[in-house]
């Protein structure tokens, strides 16, 4: 359902018929312009136990599946930074090699290890060709790293902004999905009422049609009528038919919306309140917009982010130290030796690495990127709150027109029946300006709901849409 042009283009016979849900359904109420435009006040028992506009956005932040998603991608960047943070700590291996060979240097060594070498070992024969030897090896292997040339750090800095980033995206995601459920809510009132009016026009028709039959059959019409009259019922039924299934595709967008199968029952009854919204000039609102919204939080971070790994792939120029200790056991099986120890300490320094000047530059480049993608958004950020606020404007600008319409509409109705009384008018004329003081209500009808929307969109596009309490009271 297309925002502004919901309710398209309805025969003047609706319009007509339209005269008698006007009371009836409170979404095509009238009240004066300082006051709410929509009032639920005095709604029955059952329309209080419908999904209200407060219980859909609560059901859509838990069952949406973009909103499950990016719970998902916080919880990996939780785990991302934790895995970072185990860089800093040291690795303890444990290690079982077994070796079978008549190598003499693997013969010699091994002998060593097991404390079994002895004089005969000194044999020139059994240096040179040694009986083959089995060599069971057990070991704990500690690392400590003391400095890993940045790397650590540049992870956990860099997971840090990620998790942040994830953040950021899911109440960018929460927040479209609010006004998502505040546009499909708002679909469904329409698709409502737009509903009840073809239902009242196919029984104004019905009542018509009815009406000429008896006076052709007396002759004082000619068929003629009586077929306009049938091809007219026809069309409403068939606008009926089509108003039914606006409906069902405006509950399944709603569902959509909530996550929820397009088949699940809904009733909405409960209507939000419209109130008068308060927006300050446009250049407020972009400063709001680069402050607030998630995305350009996001876009943020990502320059940061590339500004941590150029410090990072300075680091490749630096040296790498690390300290180690080994504990282990040499013996012929499993169950007898002797253990042994080693501890030490490596420095590693790479004199020449090409991949080094490389793995900077591409740094660069993406620093370079993130700035310019940052940058570039800003400038759509901008762009989206003047366009929305000029749509705001005019959606403001408009809801005062049309009340004025429906007064002058009221007080030309006024008007024509008290002519047709005295007998001046006939009674088309009569019908004329009821169907122009319904068309004139249907289109504040349709003004509340762009003024309501395009309100939503500018606390979207000012990253300000935390609540859809503003709608309902």
């Amino acid at each position: 359902m297309n925002r502004g042009g919901f309710i398209g283009k309805i025969p003047s016979a609706i319009f007509v018929a339209a005269i008698f849900l006007t009371q009836a359904n409170p979404f095509l109420s009238f009240a004066a312009p300082e006051e709410p435009i929509l009032s639920s006040a005095g709604q029955s028992p059952a329309a209080e136990q419908g999904l209200t506009l407060t219980t859909a956005a609560e059901i859509a932040l838990r069952q949406n599946p973009l909103v499950q998603a990016t719970s998902s991608a916080g919880q990996m960047a939780a785990a991302q930074l934790s895995e970072a943070n185990a860089g800093r700590w040291p690795l303890l291996q444990f290690s079982e090699t077994f070796t079978n060979g008549n190598n003499p240097v693997f013969v010699f060594g091994s002998l060593l290890e097991q404390r079994r070498f002895g004089p005969q070992n000194f044999d020139i024969n059994s240096l040179n060709n040694p009986d083959p030897l089995s060599n069971f090896r057990t070991a704990l292997i500690l690392k400590v790293p003391i400095f890993d040339q940045l790397e650590t750090g540049t992870r956990i800095a860099q997971a840090q902004i990620g998790q942040e980033q994830a953040d950021r995206q899911k109440e960018l995601i929460r927040q479209q999905v609010r006004f998502d459920v505040l546009r499909t809510y708002y679909g469904v009132l329409v698709a409502q009422t737009r509903k009840e009016v073809a239902a009242e026009a196919v029984h104004t028709a019905e009542t018509d049609v009815g009406r000429i039959r008896d006076r052709f059959e007396t002759g004082l019409v000619v068929q003629s009528d009586l077929l306009a009259a049938e091809v007219q019922l026809a069309e409403f039924r068939q606008q009926e038919v089509q108003a039914a299934g606006d409906l069902v595709t405006a509950y399944a967008f709603l569902n959509t919306a909530l996550g929820l199968p397009v088949q699940t029952p809904q009733k909405v009854t409960n209507l939000p309140v419209e109130k008068t919204f308060s927006v300050p000039e446009a250049e407020e609102l972009i400063r709001l917009a680069l402050l607030h919204r998630p995305d350009y939080a996001r876009a943020n971070f990502a320059v940061q982010s590339a500004e941590k790994k150029v410090r990072g792939a300075w680091g490749q120029y630096l040296p790498r130290v690390d300290l180690f200790s080994t504990y282990g056991m040499s013996s012929r099986d499993l169950v007898s030796g002797t253990p042994d120890y080693a501890v030490g300490a490596g420095l590693t320094y790479n004199l020449f690495d090409l991949g080094r000047n490389a793995k900077l530059e591409q740094a660069r480049a993406a620093q370079s990127l993130a700035t310019a993608e940052q940058e570039h958004l800003a400038n759509q950020i901008r762009l989206e709150v003047v366009r929305t606020y000029q749509q705001f404007v005019s959606a403001r600008e408009r809801l005062a027109l049309t009340f004025r319409a429906v007064a002058q509409a009221e007080e030309a109705l006024r008007i024509v029946r008290d002519r047709y009384q005295g007998g001046l008018l006939i009674i088309t004329e009569v019908l004329r300006a009821q169907t122009a003081l319904v068309r004139a209500r249907l289109n504040l009808l349709a003004a509340r709901y762009d003024y309501s929307i395009s309100y939503a969109q500018i606390l979207l596009a000012s990253g300000r849409l935390t609540d859809v309490q503003p709608f309902v009271s």
